[in-house]
C-alpha cells in the first residue's frame, strides 16, 4: 500500500510571509507532501503503530489508510448517563466491564460518572474500552496514549493490546511516543521521522519487579479513594503494599481467621495507573503463598480465603489454578441478626462501655452485592 499525502494551500504574498520567506529561504513552505510505502496487505496483522514527531504526517496518513476517518474516541457519550450505561448499552455487561478493566479503567467509582466528569486521562480509556466493545472492523485511533501519564500509558499500552487481539480486528494507532512499542507489541511500525516500516517486531515486554512490604494500618488512607466498599478496617489485620520502582501500585489487609484454620484477605486495591497488567493477582498469590507457608500472624500454615464482587478478578481467579471457587452469594447475611450476635457476644464476655453501652448498633451484611469467595490453595512461584 502506497499512501501519498499532498498538502496545497495558497502561497500568501503578505508582508510577514515575505519577510519569513526572505529570512530563511522558505520559497516552498505552502506545500508539504510525504509518501509512505506501507506493505500491509501481504500478511495478517490486528495492531498497527504510526509513530514519529509532531507534524512528520501521522495523521494525514492515518486519514488515507482506510480510506474512513480517525476514530473520535470523545464522541457520542451522553453526560446524563455513567459510562458503564454509554458503552454497549445492550451487550453484556461483563464485556463492558472487562473492557473497562482491560484499558486500566478498572476503578469501580469511575465507572459511574459521566464521560464529562472523568479526567482527561479516564475519558481516553474509556474511549478505548468503548472502542473494544463496538470491535470495528478497521479503524484508525489518533493521540494514542498522548493525554496521559507516561507509565499509566506503557502499562495501558500493553493491557490494550491483549483486549485488542482478542477482538480479531485491525486498529492502525498514531502515537509521537516510542517508549509504548515494547509494551504495545505492534505486528507492524511506520516510523514517519524516518520514514522506515519495519515487521515482526515483537518485544520482549520489560519485566516488573513487585516488591511487598509489611506496613501500619493508616497507610490504607492512601488507597482507600479507589476502593469500592465503606467498611471499618477488618480486626487485628496485617497490612501489606505492594510496590514497583518504589512506588506504591497494591494493597491488602489480612485478618486472622483462626476458628476456621485460615486467614482472611480483603481491601484489595490496585492504583488505577496499574490495573490491566496483572499486579492485583500476582499480589495477591503472593499474600496467599507468604500465609500458606507460616509467615503470617501467629506463624500458622494457613490458608487464605478472599472475597470479592469485582467481575474480572472473579474470573481471573475462577480461571486460576491457585484459587478455588468456595461460594457465592446474591446479597449480605441478616444484618439484624448479625447485631443481635455481636451483641450477645460482648454481653457474654463483659465488654460493657463505662456508659452501660455494648458499642454494637448495627451489625454487618445486607447489602446487594454478588459476593464471591475463593481459597488459595499454593503453588505459586512469588
Amino acid at each position: 500500500m502506497i499512501v501519498e499525502v499532498k498538502h496545497r494551500c495558497s502561497d500568501y504574498d503578505s508582508y510577514r510571509a515575505a519577510r519569513i520567506k526572505s529570512l530563511f529561504n522558505a520559497e516552498n513552505g505552502c506545500n508539504w507532501e510525504h509518501v509512505a510505502n506501507l506493505p500491509i496487505e501481504d500478511f495478517d496483522w490486528k495492531i498497527g503503530l504510526i509513530v514519529g514527531a509532531s507534524g512528520s504526517g501521522k495523521t494525514s496518513i492515518g486519514n488515507k489508510i482506510f480510506g474512513t476517518e480517525i476514530h473520535d474516541l470523545y464522541k457520542g457519550w451522553d453526560s446524563d448517563k455513567p459510562i458503564v450505561d454509554c458503552i454497549a448499552p445492550d451487550g453484556d455487561f461483563n464485556m463492558v466491564t472487562g473492557a473497562l478493566s482491560a484499558v486500566g479503567l478498572g476503578d469501580v467509582p469511575s465507572w459511574l460518572r459521566p464521560f464529562s466528569m472523568l479526567s482527561n486521562g479516564e475519558k481516553f480509556r474509556a474511549g478505548l474500552a468503548r472502542l473494544i466493545c463496538e470491535q470495528p472492523d478497521k479503524v484508525v485511533v489518533d493521540e494514542f496514549t498522548s493525554v496521559i501519564d507516561r507509565q499509566i500509558a506503557k502499562v495501558g499500552a500493553g493491557a490494550f493490546s491483549k483486549a485488542w487481539k482478542r477482538t480479531g480486528k485491525q486498529i492502525v494507532l498514531l502515537s509521537c511516543h516510542y517508549d509504548i512499542i515494547e509494551w504495545l507489541q505492534p505486528d507492524w511500525i511506520y516510523d514517519t521521522t524516518e520514514a522506515r516500516f519495519t515487521r515482526d517486531c515483537l518485544r520482549q515486554r520489560p519485566e516488573l519487579t513487585l516488591r511487598i512490604y509489611k506496613v501500619k494500618g493508616s497507610v490504607f488512607r492512601h488507597f482507600k479513594p479507589h476502593y469500592y466498599l465503606d467498611l471499618p478496617l477488618p480486626v487485628a489485620a496485617e497490612y501489606f503494599v505492594g510496590m514497583i520502582d518504589n512506588v506504591p501500585v497494591c494493597h491488602i489487609a489480612v485478618a486472622p481467621l483462626f476458628t476456621a484454620k485460615a486467614y482472611r484477605a480483603t481491601r484489595l486495591v490496585v492504583m488505577p495507573e496499574w490495573q490491566g497488567a496483572g499486579v492485583g493477582t500476582k499480589f495477591l498469590n503472593a499474600i496467599g503463598e507468604y500465609h500458606l507457608q507460616g509467615r503470617g500472624r501467629c506463624g500458622h500454615k494457613f490458608v487464605t480465603f478472599f472475597h470479592t464482587s469485582h467481575p474480572q478478578l472473579c474470573g481471573a481467579l475462577r480461571h486460576s489454578k491457585y484459587w478455588v471457587q468456595t461460594g457465592a452469594s446474591l446479597y449480605g447475611a441478616n444484618k439484624t441478626r448479625s447485631a443481635a450476635s455481636i451483641l450477645k457476644s460482648r454481653e457474654k464476655s463483659g465488654k460493657i462501655f463505662k456508659d452501660g453501652s455494648t458499642g454494637c448498633s448495627s451489625g454487618y451484611g445486607g447489602h446487594f452485592r454478588a459476593v464471591q469467595a475463593f481459597k488459595y490453595t499454593g503453588g505459586a512461584n512469588v
